[in-house]
């Protein structure tokens, strides 16, 4: 697709400067810059667990070979479930 923008003299200067040192087009130059912003952008905006993890033994003895529905069991003894 064409389209026409309005760039800095100096900033195209750059680019195209910068393009002719690596043997690329200026349009080539361009559409990486715009890809690697619209990447950085979506990683920012990305869902990121935080670290929970904590210094320990690993799964409580009575844990360890409980089954889904005990586990369940146990997390909500005390908490009216």
């Amino acid at each position: 697709m064409k389209t026409t923008i309005e760039i800095s003299d100096a900033l195209l200067n750059a680019a195209r400067k910068l393009a002719a040192r690596e043997h690329t087009t200026l349009r080539n130059l361009i559409e990486l810059g715009l890809r690697e912003v619209l990447a950085r952008r979506k990683q920012q905006h990305a869902f990121k667990l935080r670290k929970a993890s904590f210094s320990g033994q690993g799964l409580q003895r009575d844990a360890r070979d409980a089954s889904w529905e005990r586990l369940r069991e146990m997390a909500y003894e005390d908490h009216g479930g």
